[in-house]
């Protein structure tokens, strides 16, 4: 079996397993998977050196990463008048599976998403020779549409289980105001840096002041207090667009340990990246007093 043919037979388990979750009721689950098959399908269109697909092909994929993020959208909220149903999404099995050879129109009127790479935490680091090279030309630009985040609802409360609220006020950068679509990824990890939740993403701040973005977004950590493993941690990777490079760049990180778990507000420092999971290897992003701040709230049903 060619490399080609086991990309596609992944693509299809993972659509099978996430839509499985979705039918069963398991929305948490069934968005995780969504959203990692749509980012795997994106880095898919988005790689220049790929002669795996066609144009069209990728045309088709894109299409497909979209309706994604669409149902996904559709279980975060329950009142969107713009549902993407379940039985819709259904409909694309046969063309993950028939990728290769599908020429038929694509049954939903949808565009594929910007053709923006989004690299990992690092991978950006052979391309990034200056950080602020190319943002002040573009610093003044209307911020370009994109998802409205993907953050989760709350899980249901339950008694003597304590559940985690983290409101990300604000960040501070010397270079604030020279950020294009700045937005906060926030996944919680073990010790080996491995995930332990869907990783959420916040939506584009659209509020700059002085050295300061500001947020005011509520993420609800899903996974209760007492079921975080000691040494995990909760990570906020800042991230921003450069348009020059046409790619979604990681520009610092910060962590929320274990041991900081507490109700009221926090200021926590930011690193330089790539990302360390691990964290082995930490560099302070400045030694000017810029930090993020966040908000805590512990939730616990008596």
């Amino acid at each position: 079996m060619s490399d080609v043919h086991k990309t596609i037979q992944k693509w299809h388990a993972s659509f099978r397993k996430g839509s499985d979750f979705d039918s069963w009721g398991q929305l948490v689950e069934a968005i995780d998977e969504y959203q990692i098959l749509a980012r795997q399908m994106q880095k898919e269109i988005h790689t220049t050196s790929s002669t795996d697909f066609t144009e069209e092909q990728k045309k088709n994929l894109g299409k497909i990463a979209t309706c994604l993020e669409m149902r996904s959208a559709s279980l975060q909220c329950t009142q969107s008048k713009e549902e993407f149903k379940l039985e819709d999404l259904k409909k694309l099995e046969t063309i993950i599976e028939n990728i290769l050879t599908y020429n038929k129109e694509f049954p939903f009127d949808v565009q594929p998403v910007p053709s923006r790479k989004i690299l990992a935490p690092g991978e950006e680091e052979d391309l990034d020779l200056d950080d602020e090279e190319d943002a002040g030309a573009c610093a003044s630009e209307a911020y370009a549409s994109r998802a409205p985040g993907t953050l989760l609802p709350r899980l249901p409360s339950e008694p003597g289980i304590t559940l985690l609220t983290v409101r990300i006020e604000k960040i501070g950068l010397k270079d604030a105001g020279q950020c294009i679509d700045p937005y906060i990824t926030v996944s919680v990890k073990d010790v080996n840096g491995v995930d332990l939740n869907p990783v959420q993403e916040t939506p584009v701040a659209t509020r700059k002041e002085d050295n300061y973005i500001h947020f005011c977004v509520d993420v609800e950590i899903q996974r209760h207090v007492e079921k975080l493993p000691k040494g995990a941690a909760i990570f906020f990777e800042f991230k921003h667009y450069k348009p020059k490079k046409k790619f979604t760049s990681t520009k610092c990180y910060a962590f929320l340990e274990m041991d900081e778990i507490k109700s009221g507000p926090l200021v926590i420092e930011l690193y330089k990246k790539p990302t360390d999971f691990k964290r082995k290897k930490l560099q302070l992003l400045t030694k000017k007093p810029l930090f993020l701040h966040l908000h805590q709230t512990l939730h616990k049903d008596s």
